[in-house]
C-alpha cells in the first residue's frame, strides 16, 4: 500500500472517529483511496480497510466504555442510521448509539453501496445507501 493511501486513510479514520467529518464525507475519501470495504468491530475495537489488490490497513480505536447491548434492535439502529443521514449524528455518537442498539460492528460495502450492521447472535440489518 503506497503511503499516501495509508495516510489518507488514518486521517479518514481519525477525523470520523473525532466526530469532524460525517459519513457522506468518510466514503467519499474512501472511494478517492480505492477502498472497496471496510469492517468496524466494536468488541476488539478496530477498523480495517480493504482495497482491491487485497492490501489492507487497521486501526484501533478505543472499546466501548458502556458496554454494548445483549440485545440486537435493528430499529434503534436504523434511527441511529437516519440521524446521521440528517447530519444530526456524528460518529461518536452513533457508535454509542448503535452500541445501545446491540450492534457489534458492522461492514461497509462501498462498492457495492450497503453497509450491514451486526448483533452478537448473527441478526443482521442491511441499509442501502441513500441515493
Amino acid at each position: 500500500m503506497k503511503d499516501s493511501i495509508h495516510l489518507t486513510l488514518e486521517a479518514t479514520f481519525d477525523a470520523s472517529n473525532q466526530g469532524i467529518i460525517h459519513f457522506g464525507e468518510v466514503v467519499g475519501q474512501l472511494i478517492d483511496a480505492r477502498v472497496e470495504s471496510y469492517r468496524v468491530d466494536y468488541r476488539s475495537g478496530r477498523t480495517t480497510y480493504y482495497l482491491p489488490d487485497c492490501a489492507t490497513a487497521e486501526f484501533i480505536f478505543e472499546r466501548p466504555q458502556q458496554g454494548i447491548a445483549d440485545t440486537f434492535d435493528g430499529e434503534a439502529v436504523r434511527a441511529a442510521i437516519v440521524g446521521a443521514e440528517k447530519g444530526r449524528v456524528m460518529y461518536p455518537e452513533f457508535k454509542r448509539l448503535s452500541q445501545s442498539a446491540g450492534c457489534v460492528g458492522n461492514t461497509v460495502w462501498i462498492a457495492g453501496r450497503h453497509v450491514t450492521y451486526l448483533g452478537r447472535r448473527g441478526e443482521m440489518h442491511v441499509e442501502r445507501f441513500p441515493n
